[in-house]
């Protein structure tokens, strides 16, 4: 099993930025992928980013070139850097992983709100 603790959400200005992190414990080295997935009220739970162990990096397309994925590998954490942040990314963002190609893990999510 994998534990996935999230922190770093909170309210801030359109165009400001946030980081956000995930800190995993458990099963560390059965995890083959992280990422960060956001829902929305109303809406459905989507893709913000995501890293394979093998560094393969993906985003969503309305993340692209405004948010950063890495991941510290000796500290068992994965980031989020979220800049110019606009009012349509407010929604709940969970930590995700993907653990021996076929279980998936989620945090408790946090809580990212931009005011315009």
């Amino acid at each position: 099993q994998v534990q996935l603790v999230e922190s770093g959400g909170g309210l801030v200005q359109a165009g400001g930025s946030l980081r956000l992190s995930c800190a995993a414990s458990g099963s560390i080295s059965s995890i083959n992928a992280m990422g960060w997935y956001r829902q929305a009220p109303g809406k459905q739970r989507e893709l913000v980013a995501m890293i394979s162990t093998g560094g393969i990096i993906n985003y969503g397309d309305s993340v692209k070139g405004r948010f950063t994925i890495s991941r510290d590998n000796a500290k068992n954490t994965m980031y989020l850097q979220m800049n110019s942040l606009k009012p349509e990314d407010t929604a709940v963002y969970y930590c995700y992983s993907r653990v021996s190609g076929r279980f998936d893990y989620w945090g408790q999510g946090t809580q990212v709100t931009v005011s315009s």
